[in-house]
């Protein structure tokens, strides 16, 4: 339990299912969460649940993220707050949607990676930021330019912080999640002639479910960690491996 003692965590996208699976995991081992997302209902929620504090603000604007986390004291991140955009080939994908889905899964991230570490720097206690990246980022799936792309990108941030913010003590990391078959997912994974070829690749053969994820996130935060840096977590059963 003590893993989780540091200090306040702020959490992303916890409106959706992979971040709210994480701030309710790490509620349960003891940390002190703050939890932001587009939905408020949903976040009001969580909050009546497991009694996290929330913080919602709007990830395509730096002047929302700055406000927000202006003076707020951290000691972990985890960037999950996401779009998925379309599935397009580069042939026809729409730009205004590739700039919607780069705004949200790389701008964002970095922008609250920016205002959060400043917080972590300032109390000088270290911390840990785990961004929520994808296989697409890993490997080429067809319809996935946009979403790849903005996953991909967020990986190069995730180096570099890791190489910048080492030196105060500061670890990121990401994960890689296969697809969870959320409802937002069915409409595409869940095609029998989509999803079954994906699922014969996969060794494990079957989907992720939001507790999956969420039980990497953790670690990557916990002192268990305490030598982890930089790192590329695929939780894809096996998929990027063959």
């Amino acid at each position: 339990m003590d893993d989780y003692k540091n200090g306040p965590i702020l959490v992303t996208g916890a409106s959706g299912g992979i971040g709210g699976a994480t701030v309710r995991l790490l509620a349960q081992k003891g940390a002190e969460v703050i939890a932001s997302g587009r939905d408020a209902g949903k976040l009001d929620a969580l909050a009546a649940e497991i009694g996290c504090r929330t913080l919602p603000f709007d990830l395509t604007s730096e002047e929302s993220v700055a406000a927000a986390l202006d003076g707020l004291d951290l000691w972990g991140v985890v960037n999950c707050g996401g779009f998925g955009g379309e599935i397009a080939t580069p042939m026809e994908t729409d730009i205004a949607v590739f700039d919607k889905v780069i705004a949200i899964n790389t701008r964002g991230a970095l922008l609250v990676t920016k205002y959060a570490s400043q917080s972590m720097i300032r109390l000088g206690k270290g911390g840990a930021i785990v961004n929520v990246s994808s296989q697409a980022a890993l490997v080429a799936l067809k319809g996935h330019i946009s979403y790849g792309s903005s996953k991909a990108a967020l990986d190069n941030i995730t180096r570099v912080s890791a190489l910048e913010l080492g030196p105060y003590g500061i670890r990121v990391n990401g994960v890689h999640p296969t697809v969870v078959m959320t409802e937002m997912s069915a409409f595409y994974w869940g095609r029998p002639e989509i999803g079954e070829p994906f699922l014969k690749q996969m060794p494990l053969g079957r989907w992720a479910t939001e507790e999956d994820i969420a039980a990497p996130i953790a670690f990557l935060l916990s002192d268990g960690a305490a030598m982890i840096s930089g790192v590329a977590l695929p939780i894809d059963g096996g998929f990027t491996a063959c």
